[in-house]
């Protein structure tokens, strides 16, 4: 590996044509110059080396069951895996250097900031070439009426359950569920018998994330930064501490697990499961994820999800720490 200087930190960038750089995890030095290239670092031997692990943006071993920040990887897979992080990093590299960085920023800041940085960013993606690049090429569809309700909203003395509403959408968290959900955070935030919330989705899945048709179609990207940060539902659901639980169940994509993470307690069904997917899209996860789940999971294990779009069980998110039990649910 040559040196990294700073002339020559450009080519080590989404300008450049090395915006991934893999390297042996034992004795990888990060550089002094700037340095925005996605940084995996890999344990093909399995012996999990002592490291710096501030030096990486992902650390990839073969040892089985490998500790927090690792992620275990067969040896028959693991060549083959390395290369596939490094495609998709090369095929959008402007997002998921971003993505970098965010995950790197976030680390030293409080939930509420890092919410900040990270919707700066992604607003700025959303303005970008990469996504509009999948703007053209997907088939989205178009919206689909929301029900009257979206989000359900049911009192038993001193317990609140919320139940996102739209089974026949998967939950897709379009823009009126989110300010409806917000609304009903909100109220319990500011309900002085301080309630406890049990918040699930209704039907065969907890949420699949972002409403596909309604993204891309904000015409401020300034005022969608001060919209999705002001009715953040992560930074609510963060606030209300012990008293809020969320129960997951099906799939949990993209903010469908991103504002979720942000609870203090997370119980997931057996069939559940999670996905980041926002890379191929161009962008980075923009319902808080970077945050929620790099304090859940740790940022390398966030960044993984995220480069790689590879969807975890229920099984492994308990290990991880992304929920907290699983529990069948009625």
């Amino acid at each position: 590996m040559q040196r990294i200087d700073y002339l020559g930190a450009d080519r080590f960038s989404a300008l450049g044509d090395t915006p991934v750089l893999v390297v042996d995890a034992a004795s990888w030095t990060k550089p002094a110059s700037p340095l925005q290239a996605v940084v995996v670092g890999i344990d093909r031997e399995g012996s999990l080396p002592s490291t710096d692990r501030q030096a990486f943006d992902v650390l990839l071993t073969t040892f089985d069951a490998a500790p927090k920040p690792w992620i275990s990887i067969d040896q028959a897979q693991f060549d083959d895996t390395v290369q596939r992080l490094a495609e998709m990093v090369h095929a959008n590299p402007v997002a998921a250097t971003i993505g970098a960085q965010v995950l790197r920023l976030s680390s030293g800041l409080s939930l509420p900031e890092a919410l900040q940085v990270e919707s700066f960013a992604y607003s700025t993606l959303l303005g970008g070439a990469e996504f509009r690049r999948w703007q053209d090429a997907s088939k989205r569809g178009t919206s689909t009426p929301v029900p009257a309700d979206p989000v359900l909203v049911l009192r038993d003395g001193n317990k609140i359950t919320l139940q996102l509403n739209d089974p026949d959408n998967r939950n897709a968290m379009s823009a009126v569920m989110r300010d409806a959900l917000y609304e009903a955070l909100a109220n319990i935030l500011d309900d002085p018998s301080k309630p406890n919330l049990t918040l699930e989705g209704g039907g065969k899945c907890f949420s699949t994330g972002g409403s596909l048709p309604e993204f891309g179609t904000a015409n401020d990207l300034a005022e969608a930064h001060v919209a999705r940060t002001l009715h953040s539902c992560a930074t609510a659901l963060d606030a209300l501490g012990e008293q809020a639980t969320v129960r997951l169940h099906g799939a949990c994509i993209g903010s469908g697990i991103e504002v979720a993470a942000a609870a203090h307690r997370r119980i997931a069904s057996p069939d559940a499961w999670f996905q980041l997917p926002e890379l191929s899209m161009g962008l980075i996860p923009g319902a808080g994820g970077t945050a929620t789940m790099g304090r859940a999971i740790g940022r390398h294990r966030t960044m993984w999800m995220f480069l790689s779009g590879k969807r975890i069980v229920a099984a492994q998110a308990l290990d991880w720490g992304l929920v907290h039990a699983i529990e069948k649910q009625g």
